[in-house]
């Protein structure tokens, strides 16, 4: 059905969505998918994507922020928006998960209302339709879960809710999924000319992070609205949250993560699934805020969350939250735990921080270009090997067993991060090794961003 095509009013206080504008002005057209709690929404997206991307499982309210995906059909590319279940009169949590869904309505160019053949219309599908008639978007109306022919012909029941025409679908077999994909390009837009090729986009950031030390928070301050749902319980973000936020001049893709309790072979259910799309999040990011609990002792998970992301071999930022919290005993007992806990990351660069009073958030875009530059940086050939060469003859590979090892020369091999080659005659010892590393640092920079250096022995052929 499609309602009159109006401005739609943007809920009460809510901001422009940043991902929503990157989308249009890139020519994709946004389709929100809503409903009540467990009809199937996160599946049915899945089935979209034709990947297992939103987090599923038969617990209602897994889903709680809006998570906006790209997906592509007959050639058509479009973003489709996961939402939280929607309830009238919720409370707490609840209604910020609504609130998240109302803003998808108020954002998106078709609207996919999913309800669940085999329950029928029910009250809160009802109260969902005034909602959705108030926001005069086109609206589609699909009965899920209408999982063989029988179930299908009780679909026409739905002609009640007067949203015109049923489309019945199985989200998990996909039954009619294709036929629905041919109804939203046909309610979509007509897709804009060809643009010009666009400057690389905004530069992608991942907020990562144990549970509850103010992911949520620190992505809603940077994008200055409710963008994430955020509660005292720990585990509420689920699904990886995107945002564009105008930080300090510049805008950031900012990528909120699931809070990582335990290794990703060790999680289970829901928690496993958050825990792959907060690796891939890591992946694909350029720059990585590992946000620490400032007022806590760094923790075995915090070193965990680490090593993932140097393990990426991302640009990385920590940034410790909570620093409002923090008195004159904890901060000179952090810097002891910093030094103790971090040795081997003394490159990253740190800011303290307050999601909560935004104290020194403005602080995190300039350390962000600092990694970024240092993640980029290639040092040229020949300084290279002039630096390399003072420096070996300066302090010379200790002896150990006969001749030592001479280090030849050296090359980039490649950036993000900064890879180097050292072609010697022999294994180096690995504290040799890491003396290179830090006199590296010492003299190139590289502030923020790991750097990997590998060893080439000359072998008896190349004599």
């Amino acid at each position: 059905m499609t309602l009159p095509d109006e401005p739609p009013p943007a809920p009460e206080g809510a901001a422009p969505d940043p991902e929503i504008a990157a989308a249009r002005e890139s020519g994709m057209p946004v389709v929100a998918v809503v409903g009540r709690p467990n009809v199937g929404k996160s599946t049915l997206v899945n089935r979209f994507l034709g990947r297992r991307q939103a987090v599923v499982q038969d617990t209602p309210g897994v889903t709680r922020d809006r998570v906006a995906y790209d997906a592509e059909w007959a050639g058509r590319r479009f973003t489709v928006v996961d939402t939280g279940g929607w309830e009238p009169d919720a409370k707490d949590r609840a209604r910020a998960v609504a609130a998240q869904a109302e803003h998808a309505i108020a954002t998106a160019d078709v609207v996919l209302f999913v309800v669940e053949a085999t329950v029928g219309a029910t009250d809160i599908d009802e109260a969902a339709v005034k909602m959705l008639r108030r926001s005069r978007k086109p609206v589609l109306l699909v009965a899920n879960k209408a999982d063989n022919p029988t179930l299908e012909l009780e679909a026409a029941a739905l002609w009640s809710l007067g949203l015109g025409e049923p489309h019945p679908v199985s989200a998990l077999h996909g039954r009619g999924a294709g036929d629905l994909l041919d109804e939203v390009l046909a309610a979509l837009p007509a897709p804009a000319p060809a643009d010009e090729p666009r400057a690389r986009g905004p530069r992608r950031v991942a907020i990562v992070g144990r549970p509850n030390v103010g992911k949520s928070s620190l992505l809603n301050r940077l994008a200055g609205e409710e963008r994430a749902v955020v509660d005292v319980v720990p585990g509420t973000t689920v699904d990886p949250v995107d945002s564009l936020a105008e930080i300090d001049g510049e805008i950031w893709h900012l990528v909120d993560t699931a809070g990582l309790r335990r290794r990703v072979g060790q999680a289970s259910g829901t928690e496993y699934y958050a825990s792959l799309r907060t690796s891939g999040a890591i992946d694909a990011a350029e720059v990585v805020i590992v946000l620490l609990d400032a007022s806590e002792p760094i923790t075995e998970q915090d070193q965990r969350i680490l090593t993932m992301v140097t393990e990426a071999g991302r640009a990385l930022v920590l940034a410790f939250n909570k620093w409002d919290l923090v008195d004159e005993d904890r901060r000179w007992q952090l810097d002891k735990e910093v030094d103790r806990e971090l040795r081997r990351i003394r490159w990253a660069l740190r800011v303290n921080v307050s999601a909560r009073t935004g104290r020194a958030v403005d602080k995190l875009a300039p350390a962000m270009r600092t990694a970024l530059a240092s993640w980029e940086q290639r040092v040229p050939t020949g300084h290279l090997n002039q630096w390399l060469t003072a420096l070996v003859q300066a302090t010379p590979h200790p002896v150990r067993r006969g001749r030592p090892p001479r280090v030849l020369y050296a090359t980039q091999a490649g950036t993000c991060p900064p890879r180097f080659v050292l072609f010697t005659t022999g294994r180096l010892d690995p504290a040799y090794q890491r003396f290179i590393e830090r006199k590296l640092r010492e003299e190139f920079g590289f502030a923020g961003s790991p750097v990997e250096i590998t060893v080439r022995p000359r072998t008896r052929d190349q004599r």
